[in-house]
């Protein structure tokens, strides 16, 4: 079974804070802060997870068409960030764990 947005955010403990489409598959998970070294590793349908919140790193999840962008530690972004989010149709979850933490949560919910 398939892992969705959604999925994550209930088996992970994360909170959805733009829904643009949840449904969405999760490809597996890329995590890094380096937005250009995230530009050439990361892989379409991927989850972002990072701690940065500014519209740099909505840029590329839009271009690389990841799944979705999950900050972690507890960041909060501001509404400007949500609003182009929501803008550009890109789901943005947040969740409390550590990077490490939330990247093995999620893949412990894949059942892989």
């Amino acid at each position: 079974m398939a892992l969705t947005v959604s999925d994550a955010a209930k088996k992970c403990d994360l909170d959805i804070l733009c829904g643009a489409d949840i449904s969405r598959e999760l490809c597996g998970v890329y995590a890094g802060d380096l937005l250009s070294w995230v530009m050439g590793h990361a892989q379409y349908g991927q989850a972002l997870v990072t701690i940065m919140s500014n519209n740099n790193v909505l840029a590329v999840a839009s271009l690389l068409e990841l799944s979705c962008v999950i900050l972690a530690e507890g960041v909060v972004p501001d509404e400007a960030f949500l609003d182009i989010a929501k803008e550009k149709g890109i789901n943005v979850l947040s969740g409390k764990k550590s990077t490490y933490d939330i990247c093995t949560s999620i893949f412990t919910a894949s059942g892989k």
